[in-house]
């Protein structure tokens, strides 16, 4: 899923540890497996962050001089929900506008079977 998030609450944004917080929590709520987090503030403003998660990744980059925030939600498998995910983080970071773009990516023609990892 690609995330726009507008009119977000600004404080919330630049604030590294709400929103690392907020993004592990989003991972919980899609029942993802966390693996890893890594969280980077900018000067003067804005902050990047994943979350790698056994099925992929949860990615922000937020401007909260604009009130705005950009979120990769990468899943791959059957028993974790982003659509979870996605409703968390449009509430907690109180955005009045959003999209969210679906994008199906590696379906492969090989029957699950023959998968190397858990589909």
């Amino acid at each position: 899923m690609i995330v726009e998030l507008y009119n977000c609450d600004g404080r919330i944004l630049n604030d590294v540890h709400k929103v690392e917080a907020i993004m592990v929590d989003a991972a919980k709520h899609a029942h993802a497996r966390i693996v890893d987090v890594v969280f980077h503030t900018f000067n003067p403003h804005g902050i990047s962050g994943v979350i790698v998660i056994a099925e992929s990744h949860l990615a922000i980059h937020t401007w909260p001089e604009y009130n705005y925030a950009s979120v990769d939600i990468y899943t791959c498998g059957t028993e974790i929900d982003p659509l979870n995910a996605y409703h968390f983080l449009v509430r907690k970071f109180k955005a009045k506008n959003q999209t969210m773009l679906e994008l199906k990516r590696g379906v492969l023609p090989i029957p699950a079977r023959l998968l190397k990892h858990k589909p």
